[in-house]
């Protein structure tokens, strides 16, 4: 028996809870002693709202599971025949996946920081479980366009020299700073590569200079700052006329602390680290030590930002991004607290009541930076992410269970804010409805392309072969809930008092396609959209400053909801005969992208990372990019596009790609030949040929079993 079993068996009892022990103690010392909380009170009360929310819940999930199996049947019965859009509406509302139409209402939340409400700008989703992620995100608030133009293919120019500063480069950056401040500070009658630096620049709007400091101007444009650098003693600023030694965008205004999907975190030791994290960032301490190109590096948050205003007065900036946590859904357990049954507990339950107690300590005013600032300068919101609900009754679950979490911790109603991640079928067809059942806490909903793939291919598993994975973004339902998520956030008031997101960037090595397409987020009316990087959030900024997103939002507001028969267009591959050779491709890419991603999950607990596609281009992946791959082939072998046997040659045949993809890693263990006793290929079965009867074709029970199995082997 491992170490790993013998400490989560650890326990002690907490008002009938069997609480791992470690979590426990930090619960009790490390979050609610500094709140001044009865430990005592605490766990009686938690108990008691698990003892109310728990039954709930899996009412919720027994739910899901009749639906399924209801269009399942009805799916099989017309095998064959045309889905119709009036017959299958009529069918989905017969049996409650569709609901009624709300009546008018306008959201009601209130006190929401202007990152949230009257910003526009880049997100990040960052991993809670990479303390050094986790700062690099924190901290990615401010950008330097310089490095982000230099060190990556985002400039048209020639790629830097190896060996030190290249000075060709370094003018080609240069220029493309000066083309940024005459497109989004213009100078009058004039161009920035004119300015020598003396006094104030002679702006066009004398409005957008903001504050001075010495060495530096801010300026500002669509609510976003930019920072001019001034430095003539700087190996860049003295070669340049003005003296600029750099451009400094206020870049990531939010951030998305993830417990979820680009996380492995199976156990209470996996909880525990997260916990903790999350609290050194609440708490304004978390810091990390680790080595960088030879030298030993300590990373901590940065401080705020302290600015002259032009009427002499302090101005304050945040240096850091306002940071969002993202619970766990409703689906999975976890062994770190144990139900007087026996039991786990739902983990997002656990989730919505330690994370909230963490974040108390920012209300309270505890920590040495605050993460919310709104209503005067005092933290007011507690702004938690909640993905994965299907429909607006596990919407309003999850307003009732924040209720009973504000009362566990003496919160204010509606301290704790909700995003919505529009990612499931059932809640994108109900859209409207489930914002209203978060109506005086949403602040954020965002459309999660890959996970609603997912979520489309099962719920319609049984109505026949889908079309190829790449075809699913031009499919007319991808179109419709685009456009629809936006279109139903403005009509209910979200705008100055919420974010509209979009999804992720995934090429992170492809910063000059990113700059060139992701136009298309602020332009579509989304008021944030999701990137990889610091660096990618420092060059999406500029959409931003090109983009007033809230005139797009205005505009916009008047336009009609795409209808929901777009939405509700199964995508299905009618009367289409691959050849033998394009259902090989199509396996191969899925298989190699399921293989490279399961890989690190199992063998090495990494949730999110860069995984070399098949084509060996880095592309960030975490379980929504799983859950297409599994998905997409569960159901070709279903309706028998292909067969097993040719399921298990792709299998091997990417396994040994991979293997030769992380030849460079001395923690990597191969995986072709050794299929029997490889934990990770074996789990890559498994969500393929048990696919099918996944709950709702979600990834996580299978992942989490395979897992645990591997830190029981030490």
């Amino acid at each position: 028996m491992t170490n790993q079993v013998v400490r989560e068996n650890a326990r002690v009892d907490r008002a009938g809870l069997q609480v791992d022990a470690q979590l426990a103690a930090f619960v009790e010392g490390e979050v609610l002693g500094p709140l001044g909380k009865d430990a005592a009170a605490f766990w009686a009360g938690f108990a008691a709202l698990v003892g109310k929310f728990a039954p709930r819940n899996r009412a919720l999930l027994a739910k899901r599971d009749e639906l399924q199996a209801r269009i399942d049947a009805w799916h099989a019965a017309r095998a064959g025949k045309p889905l119709e859009q009036g017959e299958y509406q009529a069918f989905l509302r017969e049996i409650g996946y569709l609901v009624e139409e709300p009546a008018p209402f306008t959201v009601a939340t209130q006190h929401v920081d202007a990152e949230i409400a009257t910003m526009a700008g880049p997100q990040l989703v960052v991993p809670v479980l990479n303390a050094r992620f986790l700062l690099n995100a924190a901290n990615a608030r401010w950008g330097s366009l310089y490095d982000a133009w230099y060190g990556t293919d985002a400039l048209d120019a020639a790629p830097a020299k190896p060996g030190g500063y290249d000075p060709e480069r370094g003018a080609a950056v240069i220029a493309a700073g000066r083309a940024f401040l005459d497109q989004s500070v213009p100078l009058a009658g004039a161009s920035w590569t004119n300015w020598d630096g003396a006094g104030d620049p002679p702006l066009a709007d004398p409005a957008q200079l903001v504050a001075r400091k010495p060495g530096g101007l801010l300026l500002r444009k669509n609510g976003l700052h930019i920072e001019l650098m001034l430095d003539r003693a700087h190996p860049v600023g003295k070669t340049d006329k003005a003296g600029i030694a750099d451009i400094v965008l206020e870049a990531a205004l939010t951030t998305i602390v993830d417990l979820e999907d680009s996380i492995a975190a199976v156990d209470a030791d996996d909880k525990l680290e997260a916990y903790r994290n999350w609290l050194g960032v609440i708490r304004g301490d978390l810091t990390d030590t680790f080595e960088k190109g030879g030298k030993t590096l300590t990373r901590a948050l940065n401080a705020d930002r302290e600015w002259t205003a032009l009427d002499g007065s302090a101005l304050t900036l945040p240096g850091r991004s306002l940071l969002f946590i993202r619970n766990v859904g409703h689906l999975m357990t976890n062994p770190a607290i144990l139900l007087p049954d026996g039991g786990e507990i739902p983990e997002g339950i656990m989730d919505g009541v330690i994370t909230s107690a963490i974040s108390a300590q920012d209300i309270a005013g505890l920590g040495k930076y605050r993460n919310s600032r709104a209503r005067n300068g005092r933290g007011a919101g507690i702004y938690i992410v909640k993905p994965k609900m299907h429909g607006p009754e596990e919407c309003a679950f999850t307003n009732d269970l924040f209720d009973a979490v504000e009362d566990l911790l003496g919160l204010s109603r509606f301290t704790l804010k909700v995003g919505v991640m529009d990612e499931e079928r059932r809640t994108s067809a109900n859209l409207a409805a489930c914002i209203q059942a978060v109506k005086d806490r949403i602040v954020f909903l965002n459309t999660g392309f890959l996970d609603r793939t997912g979520d489309e291919m099962h719920t319609s598993m049984r109505a026949g072969p889908m079309i190829r994975k790449g075809a699913m973004k031009a499919s007319a339902w991808i179109d419709a809930y685009e456009k629809r998520n936006v279109a139903i956030g403005l009509r209910h008031g979200l705008s100055g008092r919420a974010q509209i997101g979009k999804g992720m960037w995934a090429a992170p090595d492809r910063m000059r396609a990113m700059v060139l397409e992701k136009t298309g987020h602020p332009k579509a009316g989304a008021n944030t959209a999701w990137v990889p990087s610091p660096t990618a959030a420092t060059l999406h900024a500029m959409h931003y400053h090109e983009i007033d997103v809230f005139a797009v939002q205005r505009d916009l507001a008047s336009q009609p909801v795409p209808p929901l028969d777009a939405l509700l267009t199964v995508p299905l591959a009618d009367g289409v005969n691959w050849s033998e050779a394009e259902v090989r491709e199509e396996l191969d890419n899925n298989a190699q992208g399921l293989l490279g991603y399961v890989v690190r999950w199992i063998d090495q607990g990494v949730g999110c990372s860069k995984v070399p596609d098949i084509n060996d281009v880095g592309l960030m992946e975490d379980r929504a990019t799983l859950l297409i791959s599994s998905q997409h082939m569960a159901n070709w072998l279903l309706h028998g596009v292909c067969t097993r046997e040719q399921v298990m040659e792709s299998l091997h045949r990417m396994a040994a790609k991979v293997d030769a993809q992380n030849a460079d890693d001395p923690a990597y263990e191969p995986m072709a030949g050794n299929w029997d006793t490889s934990l990770a290929f074996q789990a890559a079965c498994d969500l393929v040929f048990k696919g099918v009867e996944q709950p709702n074709g979600y990834t996580e029970p299978l992942l989490h079993a395979w897992r645990r199995k591997k830190k029981a082997q030490g």
